[in-house]
């Protein structure tokens, strides 16, 4: 998980011996709900391919304008679902950097007046739909900025025992949302009300969505469906509990870490197979994750793990099971870090990477389609496979009832050249910028450093 949680067992520890069980970050114990079925989602859900869209760096104009005159860019590349991330005006009081973060919130009910206006804001989503896109933003339910318009009520928020409003854990430029305040429940839900009824959007990405009350969410979520049934609520959160009801899917924070520290040698490739079976353990049977490997929260994925590294970790995310996420400038190899400082300064993306490395833009042009033309990799169901260095190279099989695809990815910078354990005969290669699409391979295999390829059998 993203740099500022690595330090929340601890914040929460002395946080709840501060503020008393009236005020503990969870008023009941968390729900074991791995026996039960995860909520039912539309197809378009499991189907789709989500893009993450900082307003504020998308353009050197920074506004929404910009970004709805590039839609059509996104529907040609293969995205299906447009996250804004946070457009409401930006807290000043105790901001961080020049400009301040996104998810520094300092009223809901508006938009930042440097990305346009409100009907600016209802133009990009009525376009977006326009073509074939769906859209969600983000909202920041946990915290606000200080300078928020609901600090005029001083019991929507946390307070230490001296009646001082806190701050979650170490972030210092915002302040701490009480839900065991009735009345900040009932401003909330109208409020993601407002949103999804006045801007006809599809759904909302929730940030850190674990630390606000289960209950909350799932009252809020049958609320949104009286007024669209039909939308996706993303969680910031690696939490089984919210998948029963409230949420479609949330962060593949396991599957993250485990290719991030497979690529970076400190773990065998098994960990990315051990960590999605132990999801599996504890979470709601059929859930969803969003795969990832690059967002904002991270060091960008270009700069962490090199550039043949990157896409190795990509084409992971783009066919294993769960819903991929692609962040504005991954598909050009822009390098320009997300977190810090360009979450708290307009640092735009230098999109004439693409001229740069266009191994970028071929990658996903071939993977995006690859997973469009294929259901197995949208839906089917997942069988891991031996093969012979495991340690390095990551195989499994993808398979519904039309077909079996077989994805081998080398995590290393070590050619391979061994022997993969298929479950049958008749693969043929399908990988998009295969020399020799077609020609049987396997059960032998070789795989060039960082090296991808996929097959598939026809049933």
């Amino acid at each position: 998980m993203p740099a500022k949680y690595k330090l929340r067992f601890v914040f929460a520890l002395a946080a709840a011996l501060l503020l008393g069980s009236t005020q503990a970050l969870h008023a009941q114990p968390r729900r074991d709900v791995h026996a039960i079925d995860a909520r039912h989602s539309a197809p378009w859900i499991r189907d789709g391919v989500i893009y993450e869209l900082n307003v504020r760096t998308f353009s050197s104009e920074g506004t929404f304008n910009a970004v709805t005159a590039r839609l059509p860019e996104l529907q040609k590349l293969g995205v299906t679902i447009v996250w804004l991330m946070p457009v409401h005006p930006l807290g000043q009081v105790k901001k961080k950097g020049s400009v301040g973060s996104p998810y520094a919130v300092r009223d809901y009910m508006d938009v930042n007046p440097s990305f346009g206006s409100k009907d600016d804001l209802k133009r990009l989503v009525k376009e977006a739909h326009r073509n074939g896109l769906k859209v969600i933003i983000d909202i920041v339910a946990n915290h606000t900025a200080w300078d928020n318009v609901l600090m005029k009520t001083p019991t929507y928020y946390k307070r230490d025992n001296a009646g001082q409003i806190l701050s979650p854990y170490d972030w210092t430029d915002v302040a701490a949302l009480n839900y065991g305040n009735l009345g900040l429940r009932t401003y909330m839900d109208g409020m993601l009300q407002y949103w999804l009824r006045e801007f006809d959007l599809d759904g909302f990405r929730c940030d850190v969505a674990g630390e606000v009350p289960t209950d909350f969410w799932e009252t809020a979520r049958r609320n949104l469906e009286k007024i669209k049934p039909d939308i996706v609520m993303l969680a910031e959160s690696h939490e089984p509990e919210l998948l029963a009801s409230a949420f479609d899917l949330d962060y593949g924070w396991p599957g993250y870490h485990a290719i991030k520290d497979a690529i970076l040698g400190n773990r065998s490739a098994r960990a990315v197979r051990d960590e999605w079976e132990a999801e599996r353990r504890v979470y709601p049977k059929g859930a969803m994750h969003m795969g990832i490997s690059d967002d904002h929260d991270e060091k960008r994925a270009i700069t962490f793990f090199g550039e043949r590294a990157a896409l190795a970790a990509s084409a992971l995310i783009f066919t294993m099971d769960g819903v991929p996420l692609l962040y504005n400038g991954m598909e050009v190899g822009d390098a320009t870090e997300s977190f810090a400082p360009a979450l708290f300064e307009k640092m735009p993306v230098w999109w004439a990477m693409k001229d740069r490395r266009p191994e970028f833009p071929k990658f996903y042009e071939g993977i995006i389609p690859l997973r469009r033309a294929h259901s197995a990799l949208r839906s089917g169901s997942t069988t891991w496979v031996r093969n012979s260095d495991d340690d390095r190279v990551i195989t499994f099989v993808r398979s519904d009832a039309s077909e079996d695809v077989l994805v081998a990815v080398n995590v290393s910078n070590r050619g391979f050249n061994g022997t993969v354990e298929t479950p049958g005969v008749g693969y043929l290669e399908i990988t998009p910028w295969s020399a020799a699409p077609g020609a049987a391979a396997i059960p032998v295999l070789t795989l060039d450093p960082w090296g991808v390829r996929i097959f598939r059998r026809a049933k």
